[in-house]
């Protein structure tokens, strides 16, 4: 495969964004009193997870990118806007008073993860408001649209602004969550994982029976397509034109968390800059087998992608 460059790209990021905390330490006693590890820590990390750690693959692979979010006015939003823009990352951050940013502590002893602590409130309505207007203003300097749903209530306006993208002539990628896809109708793509789909179609009995229900739900959103991410087996791209499964290559596997947002990162810098969807899958497919070699929420380089290919 030739030089990708993805320096002329330029994607829009929407969703939750989030502070991934980690807290390493070392476990060599039992508490007493209750029987659970005392973690002595030694070293604290943190990251941006959620929309931000997508928006922060982008630019790790050598794209542009604008991220639309809201945070609380604490501390916590404050270290992600300074983690972002050390990125950098170009945020339009809506501030909400009435909220706290969402947090995801991890505690880690001897590089397994112990215990996580998430701390979250929904934004307030008018702050989302804000952030749809934002979205509308921001569009045309867009080649394509990102919505990554975490289910923290940052997407309210999420079917608007998929009919505006769509009026724009921009296509739209989502990470969905929960049970209700109708909000999603008309996207282009969404990358759903095993546990993710399931909630939505059911439990399937072979691939003929996953490929009847997701073509089901697929003609029922008016979706291009549908990618289904399988950790160790890989991934499958249901589209009109038929089935292409991409099997994942091996890897010793470190952390899958985050990989995701490199899958839909990747996805959406090729398809932005010509690519067609298989060959965008066999590139996010090789992104995510680096990604899930690195502990936490982590990024693909533009020089480790280019080396892999």
């Amino acid at each position: 495969m030739t030089m990708i460059d993805f320096s002329k790209t330029r994607l829009l990021v929407v969703g939750d964004v989030m502070l991934d905390r980690y807290w390493f330490g070392e476990v060599s006693r039992i508490s007493p009193e209750a029987p659970v590890p005392v973690v002595h820590v030694h070293k604290e990390e943190v990251r941006p997870g959620g929309a931000a750690n997508v928006a922060r693959n982008i630019v790790a692979l050598g794209g542009q990118v604008s991220l639309l979010s809201v945070v609380g006015t604490d501390e916590a939003g404050q270290t992600l806007r300074g983690l972002l823009e050390d990125a950098g990352v170009a945020t339009g951050l809506h501030d909400d008073a009435n909220i706290r940013t969402t947090v995801k502590l991890r505690v880690l002893g001897r590089q397994q993860q112990l215990l996580r602590i998430d701390f979250e409130t929904a934004p307030s309505h008018e702050v989302l408001q804000a952030k749809l207007a934002d979205f509308e203003r921001q569009l045309p300097e867009h080649d394509l649209v990102i919505l990554s749903d975490y289910g923290k209530g940052g997407l309210t306006h999420i079917t608007k602004m998929i009919e505006l993208a769509k009026a724009a002539g921009k296509r739209v990628l989502v990470d969905p969550k929960g049970d209700d896809y109708a909000r999603y109708a008309g996207a282009s793509l969404l990358t759903p994982n095993r546990s993710e789909l399931r909630e939505v179609v059911g439990k399937w009995d072979n691939e003929a029976d996953l490929k009847s229900k997701v073509d089901t739900l697929r003609d029922k959103l008016k979706l291009e397509a549908l990618l289904l991410t399988r950790s160790e087996e890989g991934m499958t791209l249901f589209r009109p034109e038929g089935v292409f499964n991409q099997a994942a290559k091996a890897r010793e596997v470190f952390d899958v968390s985050g990989a995701g947002d490199t899958v839909i990162a990747t996805l959406a810098l090729m398809l932005a800059s010509g690519a067609d969807y298989t060959e965008a899958v066999r590139v996010a497919n090789l992104a995510a087998s680096i990604v899930v070699g690195k502990l936490g929420t982590a990024v693909v380089t533009h020089e480790e992608l280019q080396q892999a290919l």
